[in-house]
């Protein structure tokens, strides 16, 4: 595409949010809601409507072949591994889009942290569809409840600390919204949720500028004030520069604990400081110790494994 292009559609862009953009850069990064938003019942039909068309193409051969178009059956969804259920919308709509008539039972809820062997939902109706959807559903449902419970975990290994939990960017293309509701679902909090949401300086940025204070100066020049800004940087030197500009988040990148702590005992309150880079659950404590408020971890959704969730089905009469 021709560099003219890119940057006309750039610029329209930009030219859209505009108006707002005071109010979202004095917005920035705000917390979650108490009670997480679910995706829209509209957004949940369109969804699945479009796995259950890549699943099931011309039709379930299988299915199609082996059970007659009026058997029915009854299955329920099994939880083999202790996991924070997420997702259970999805689920319900991949049974009711092939048997409207399925009969769906939440015997948990969402949110719900389950023991191993506990039954999450049953579901009821044409054993075709029960058959078909299986896997649509399952999809949704560990993938959804895989974050969820990877986000609990990270929560509560920095239980008593100020730290707070953060995912990132790193989603899965146009699951974005999927994926951080299952983030916000297992306790943990959003990041930006796209690239209008906030100003984030980071390495690339502060390389086409020439530096971190031309780069808030730009910043501020469109707009921004300070205090909205924030500017990633890879070492002390580059804290330095970024306190100096009067930014109130810095990100540090790929520090270690003790670099973390000696940079929050720099910072000594000038700005809110975030730790990122590479950070995973279980090698929490000591990023959360050294008084960072925030940690992002990108492997909350690009990383989570999808946790073991079973359909057991049974011939109804």
């Amino acid at each position: 595409m021709p560099s003219s292009s890119v940057g006309s559609r750039t610029s329209t862009a930009a030219s859209r949010i505009s108006a707002g953009r005071a109010v979202v850069a004095g917005q920035s990064f705000a917390p979650p809601p108490a009670r997480p938003t679910a995706p829209s019942d509209e957004r949940v039909r369109m969804l699945v409507g479009a796995a259950l068309s890549e699943d099931i193409g011309a039709g379930d051969a299988t299915t199609d072949a082996l059970v007659p178009p009026g058997a029915r059956a009854r299955g329920r969804l099994i939880a083999k591994e202790e996991l924070v259920v997420c997702g259970l919308a999805f689920a319900r709509e991949a049974f009711r889009a092939l048997d409207p008539g399925t009969r769906w039972k939440e015997t948990t809820d969402e949110g719900a942290l389950v023991a191993s062997g506990a039954t999450i939902a049953e579901v009821e109706g044409s054993a075709r569809a029960v058959l078909t959807a299986e896997r649509t559903a399952l999809n949704f449902l560990q993938r959804l409840s895989g974050i969820a419970t990877s986000a609990r975990r990270a929560v509560a290994e920095v239980s008593g600390t100020r730290a707070v939990v953060l995912d990132t960017r790193k989603t899965t293309p146009t699951l974005r919204d999927l994926e951080k509701y299952a983030v916000r679902t297992g306790g943990a909090a959003n990041h930006r949720a796209g690239l209008s949401d906030a100003v984030l300086v980071k390495d690339n940025h502060i390389a086409i500028c020439g530096g971190i204070a031309e780069a808030v100066r730009r910043a501020r020049a469109a707009g921004y004030e300070p205090g909205t800004i924030e500017v990633e940087v890879d070492d002390l030197a580059g804290l330095r520069e970024a306190l100096g500009c009067g930014v109130g988040r810095v990100l540090l990148d790929n520090f270690s604990p003790d670099e973390a702590a000696r940079a929050v005992s720099e910072a000594a309150g000038r700005a809110r400081i975030e730790v990122s880079g590479g950070l995973r659950p279980g090698a929490l404590r000591a990023f959360a110790d050294s008084g960072a408020e925030f940690l992002s971890l990108g492997s909350l959704t690009h990383s989570a494994r999808a946790v073991d969730i079973s359909l057991e089905v049974e011939a109804l009469p």
